[in-house]
């Protein structure tokens, strides 16, 4: 097991880690308290580019979780900081996304430009239309540079419902087009390999937790970041037992972790 006395900071899936839809845990404002205690810092970690920075600190407000932008991160970051560094001079972007990311490109300094883009990003659109869909084949069948924010095929939902997510978006593209994305998002560890540089931690002084093995876990391991997986979402206990390259931690909850994290920080400083 990974020492736990050495974590600086935490980053935190949501759906299923903090949370199961609407429905906040009793063990995650505890948590975070004992992490504020302990000097610990946390940031939320979602595939889910429907929503900006903005709209979760106001979802997780009402689930009763303070939170500020600063303290979110979503693979929008990750594409838009790949834009800036490898393709500097391209502003235009055809982007299969919903308003809310619409503003954030535009406050990144891009424009949306479905008559002669650049590059052609696809997100979580849940206001997708055929049209969009059909113009970003063509670009695409172009060769214009081709994202996705994230892989996701479906999104989690409590609703009677299957919500069609960015990497069922890309299937169909692809299908269309011939041509694969360059995929951000979990489980791409870039994200974790950032968050690292931007807070100036080594990686084993970071902690990755979440509830799915395909994607918390495998970018925990793939950015060499301590990767814990707790069995209050999607995960079972017998798929757990089963993994190949087990994580370094696995618990029932984010209760469980808390404790583990306030023995051994507090074995150390005594």
């Amino acid at each position: 097991m990974t020492d736990l006395s050495l974590v600086r900071h935490i980053v935190l899936d949501m759906d299923g880690t903090l949370y199961s839809g609407t429905r906040l845990f009793a063990q995650t404002l505890p948590f975070l308290e004992g992490l504020r205690n302990l000097g610990i810092g946390y940031t939320f970690l979602t595939n889910n580019t429907s929503r900006s920075k903005a709209d979760y600190v106001v979802k997780l407000r009402k689930l009763g979780i303070e939170a500020s932008k600063s303290e979110i991160y979503t693979p929008a970051e990750s594409t838009i900081a790949h834009l800036r560094s490898s393709l500097p001079h391209a502003k235009a972007v055809a982007l299969v996304g919903t308003p809310s990311l619409v503003q954030e490109f535009v406050e990144a300094g891009f424009t949306v430009n479905w008559d002669a883009p650049e590059v052609v990003v696809v997100a979580f659109d849940t206001t997708l239309t055929y049209e969009r869909l059909c113009r970003a084949a063509y670009w695409i069948n172009t060769g214009l540079p081709f994202f996705a924010t994230h892989p996701d095929f479906v999104c989690p939902t409590d609703e009677p419902t299957v919500l069609v997510d960015c990497g069922s978006v890309c299937a169909c593209l692809t299908a269309a087009t011939g041509r694969l994305p360059i995929v951000f998002g979990k489980p791409n560890p870039s994200i974790l390999l950032e968050l690292s540089d931007r807070l100036h931690l080594a990686p084993q002084q970071m902690m990755m937790v979440g509830d799915r093995i395909y994607t918390d876990i495998k970018m925990a391991q793939g950015a060499g970041v301590p990767a814990v997986l707790v069995l209050s979402g999607e995960t079972t206990e017998a798929q757990a037992a089963d993994m190949t390259q087990q994580p370094d931690l696995t618990v029932a909850d984010i209760g469980i972790l808390g404790k583990l994290l306030a023995d051994a920080q507090g074995a150390c400083k005594s």
